[in-house]
């Protein structure tokens, strides 16, 4: 073995085949996604129903009494809106996503606008469970991660009670654990 032998590198191995993950897909072959449970669509068109349902109630009073053309044409536009917010609601709610991983926690959500939250679990200051009257009674709870910055707070809608509370209880422990070693 010659001098030049020794100073040169050793051979790369193959390319890596296609684009490589964009910022918002790290790690895609280690994380193990989970996804939220389907019924949160059921909750969430519940909610826009009840204000397209007082909105659309009365541009039909007004368009009745008025009988102007302009209710009407408002009329097709909220409706036509609706069916609109309908299709993002399942389309954003089939995004949400959260990954456990063994320093952090990952959080996704969005598909026009996509969001990843990486949240330490050193980081974490305290982790509530909440679960308003439409969750309740879809057996669906949220679990919202508190941290020194309001702007990294993360949140998973659509989690039943006992996932939620699994969760709520690693997500403390783990933090505790953390915190203890700075």
């Amino acid at each position: 073995m010659t001098g030049d032998d020794q100073a040169r590198p050793p051979a790369a191995g193959p390319p890596p085949t296609g684009p490589p993950p964009g910022p918002l897909e790290p790690w895609p072959e280690t994380v193990s996604w989970k996804s939220v449970s389907a019924d949160l669509i059921w909750v969430e068109l519940l909610r826009m129903a009840v204000l397209f349902t007082v909105v659309l109630a009365g541009l039909a009073v007004g368009w009745a009494v008025s009988g102007s053309g302009v209710f009407g044409v408002a009329l097709a536009v909220v409706a036509l809106l609706a069916a609109l917010r309908t299709v993002i609601i399942v389309r954003a709610v089939r995004a949400w996503g959260y990954a456990e991983r063994e320093d952090d926690l990952l959080v996704r959500h969005g598909r026009l606008v996509r969001r990843l939250s990486i949240v330490p679990y050193s980081r974490m200051q305290f982790v509530d469970v909440s679960a308003g009257p439409l969750e309740r009674a879809f057996d669906l709870a949220t679990v919202q991660l508190h941290t020194a910055a309001a702007a990294s707070d993360a949140r998973v809608p659509g989690l039943r009670p006992a996932e939620a509370s699994r969760l709520r209880d690693r997500l403390t422990a783990l933090g505790r654990d953390r915190a203890e070693g700075l």
